[in-house]
């Protein structure tokens, strides 16, 4: 008899590539994933994995088995959705993962009255940059700036966050744009869209630093740091703040709220579901950049 968990260790060490990423990924030790494969390879009696010194190849057949495990894994997933799904209505842990951005400054500020208004749901937040997946029970619900595109998931937009350009009001340079040093993400985060609006706008104008939080940014630019490209319900928070984008054309970046079709009528999911749509909806300031460009 195959264990499922010898199973589910060496999906974790064919998705990461190595042993110690696997062991990351499940939150166990090093010793323990390679246990697991050996276990697995003794019970199937055949090679699944190469080790290499610094990574980890499957064989040809450890790529086929991987593809059938990929299919286990998915089933076993189902099952455990079905299962959320027929629960009593509204007790329930229901996780919900949102990026750092609405995690800290939007969701959090919500959760008395969240918990006031369904006190046998327990809230798991997580504040996650990088994709998550809701066919792996990764997360129960997702709040992103990107559409999520997987096929079991259902998707709905509901907000609009406005950016625009912060600097303090103290900043040296502050009447002299042609001297504004900029605030940005680093080269990791090359490809998203608050970078790419930014550093256009910047042009050949240096950056005077460079974080992978908007948090961060917001420190920076309250300091004095420079100039830093921030959701507008942020800046307009803050006193110290002035925004200096008059003349620059509105950016703005939609909210997607998602959930494996599987829980979508969930009782307690749907609970978490309407509190997020409230949450932004009731933000009136997420979209202020939008309607001023439009007044």
């Amino acid at each position: 008899m195959i264990d499922w968990e010898d199973i589910r260790h060496f999906l974790a060490v064919a998705q990461s590539g190595t042993l110690s990423g696997a062991a990351r990924s499940l939150k166990v030790d090093h010793a323990t994933v390679s246990r697991r494969l050996t276990a697995l390879e003794a019970a199937l009696d055949v090679r699944l994995v190469d080790r290499l010194p610094r990574s980890c190849r499957l064989t040809m057949v450890g790529r086929q088995v991987f593809e059938r495990a990929m299919e286990m894994e998915a089933g076993a997933h189902g099952i455990a959705r079905l299962a959320k799904a027929a629960h009593a209505p509204l007790v329930d842990k229901v996780a919900l993962s949102a990026a750092p951005v609405l995690v800290t400054h939007l969701l959090a500020e919500h959760l008395t009255r969240f918990r006031a208004e369904y006190p046998d749901i327990r809230l798991s937040l997580s504040s996650e940059g990088q994709r998550i997946s809701l066919s792996r029970r990764e997360a129960d619900v997702v709040l992103r700036m990107a559409r999520p595109d997987e096929a079991s998931s259902v998707a709905r937009k509901i907000g609009t966050m406005a950016f625009g350009l912060y600097a303090h009001r103290t900043y040296v340079h502050l009447a002299t744009p042609a001297k504004w040093q900029f605030i940005a993400f680093d080269e990791s985060f090359a490809d998203m869209p608050q970078q790419l609006w930014l550093l256009g706008l910047a042009g050949k104008r240096p950056v005077a630093c460079e974080l992978n939080l908007i948090s961060e940014h917001l420190i920076a630019a309250r300091a004095g740091a420079g100039v830093a490209g921030l959701p507008c319900f942020l800046g307009e928070r803050e006193r110290d703040l002035v925004r200096i984008d008059q003349d620059v054309p509105p950016f703005s970046r939609d909210i997607w709220l998602a959930v494996h079709r599987d829980l979508r009528k969930a009782p307690a999911v749907r609970a978490v579901m309407d509190f997020v749509t409230g949450a932004v909806s009731d933000n009136r300031d997420l979209s202020l950049r939008a309607n001023r460009a439009g007044a």
